[in-house]
């Protein structure tokens, strides 16, 4: 009686390509997916995680912090739940850069003040009080307080750019003064125009 061909067994196939055992294929593809040349990292501390959803046309809430790099004063992003007022971003400028920041060579050149700075905003103007003579700080300190809170959330829907930051300590008023990106600059009075003859 003979057995049919489906029932017969037949011999295990082994899978090869070119020649080679499935066995040597897998350590290839593990060799070739560990060594892309990126080198291992740790956890980046880039500030608090984002919350909430971004309404739909409006920006994600974020506070811009001044600090300096090796080619001057540079701007440092992070995500906020809320918008962030002047007072709140300068108190967070003076713990000074993250870990993420420092790594881009950012630096607060800010002197250790010996007591709480404070900010009041009103429509497109803020005044920083500073717990010693405004005067003595230099021009990076300066544009790092003046950059920041210029750049926080004022009332008067102006630009950062428009936004007059006056510092005053020890009943020295230094300002107004603006942010013009890398530097803080003291606020010219335009001239009145003159009247046009009819």
């Amino acid at each position: 009686m003979s057995v049919p061909n489906s029932a017969r067994t037949r011999p295990a196939r082994r899978i090869t390509l070119g020649g080679l055992p499935a066995g040597v294929l897998v350590a290839l593809a593990a060799g070739v997916l560990t060594g892309c040349g990126i080198a291992p990292t740790g956890v980046i501390d880039a500030g608090e995680p984002a919350h909430g959803l971004k309404a739909p046309g409006k920006p994600a809430p974020d506070v811009q912090l001044y600090f300096l790099g090796p080619t001057g004063l540079r701007p440092a992003s992070r995500p906020a739940t809320a918008p962030v007022g002047p007072e709140e971003a300068i108190n967070l400028l003076l713990k000074g850069p993250n870990d993420a920041e420092r790594q881009r060579g950012l630096t607060n050149v800010l002197p250790v003040l010996p007591g709480r700075v404070t900010a009041e905003a009103e429509d497109g103007k803020v005044t920083v009080h500073v717990p010693m003579n405004a005067k003595r700080l230099d021009t990076p300190s300066m544009s790092q307080l003046v950059c920041t809170a210029a750049n926080a959330s004022v009332p008067g829907a102006r630009s950062p750019s428009e936004v007059l930051v006056t510092l005053v300590g020890s009943n020295v008023r230094v300002g107004p003064m603006v942010c013009g990106g890398t530097n803080a600059f003291p606020f010219i009075q335009p001239s009145p125009s003159s009247a046009l003859p009819d």
